[in-house]
């Protein structure tokens, strides 16, 4: 056997390799879910590894989690100013972290017409069809306004043939008034 592909055996055979390289892939993952502290973490067992070159790497992982633990935490002092920035995140294309404000003021304000709008447009905009129609749908019932924005916004253009995004803009008046009648007089 040559003395390289000796060695690769031995390494993956030793525990302290294959450990140290379970630490480094569970940093990488925590790394690209933005879980820096984790990932500092998973990263700190690889130095202590036998294998130099994965060690260099870990560190300068280590320097990156570390650099973003640095960033002070964003504070908003309003609603409305947390969903600016969200919205200045989609129109940037940063669709991951737009998601994760948008979610984090859904979940502080559940019925915002504003903040489900903008979670609609997002889920158009990364293709998420079932979802934009029901979270458009809600938007729509919290706030009729909505249905005359969503017209003229081009966050909604993938939709634009699909018939269930008409039903919503443009519902049937009749069908409308039948339901209110019903509801008024259900004998």
């Amino acid at each position: 056997m040559a003395p390289r592909a000796m060695a690769k055996k031995q390494a993956a055979e030793d525990p302290q390799h294959v450990q140290a390289v379970q630490n480094y892939e569970a940093g990488i993952k925590a790394l690209q879910e933005h879980k820096f502290e984790k990932a500092q973490g998973c990263f700190q067992k690889v130095l202590a590894g036998p294998n130099k070159s994965l060690a260099d790497r870990a560190q300068v992982h280590i320097q990156a989690c570390s650099q973003h633990l640095e960033k002070p935490a964003l504070q908003f002092k309003t609603v409305e100013e947390h969903f600016d920035y969200s919205v200045s995140l989609m129109n940037t294309g940063d669709y991951v972290a737009a998601r994760e404000h948008l979610e984090k003021l859904l979940k502080s304000q559940p019925k915002t017409d504003y903040v489900l709008y903008g979670l609609a447009a997002l889920n158009c905009l990364t293709g998420h069809v079932e979802e934009a129609l029901k979270t458009l749908d809600e938007a729509i019932h919290a706030n009729a306004a909505l249905r005359f924005q969503a017209r003229n916004d081009s966050d909604f253009q993938n939709l634009a043939e699909d018939p269930r995004f008409t039903e919503l803009l443009y519902p049937d008046p009749g069908a409308e008034a039948a339901v209110a009648q019903e509801e008024s007089n259900p004998y």
